[in-house]
């Protein structure tokens, strides 16, 4: 079953963002995933105010490959200078329509 990684991102300091984008692309590409957005063209259409200066979509094959992205050892060091260095929101979606 396909999953997505959707994220909000809002660096607070762009100290870790170099080092950041390419090891995250590679280790996402390792694991099966494929960046489908990762921007900040974005607008807000509907709902309260929620402010991000970047969003990211990530499709994955399965729940254990976006898991395992996760918790690679290699992506552990630049995960944590992302959430130390960013205000970010990071949801699991199941892709799938409950409600057909």
């Amino acid at each position: 079953m396909t999953y997505y990684s959707v994220l909000a991102v809002t660096p607070t300091t762009d100290e870790w963002i170099a080092d950041y984008i390419a090891p995250a692309k590679a280790l996402v590409a390792k694991h099966g995933g494929k960046y489908l957005a990762r921007t900040s063209s974005h607008e807000q259409v509907e709902g309260g105010v929620s402010d991000a200066a970047l969003r990211i979509v990530i499709e994955w094959p399965t729940v254990e490959a976006a898991k395992a992205f996760m918790a690679d050892p290699g992506y552990v060091p630049h995960l944590a200078a992302r959430t130390a260095g960013s205000d970010s929101q990071h949801f699991l979606i199941e892709g799938k329509d409950d409600l057909a």
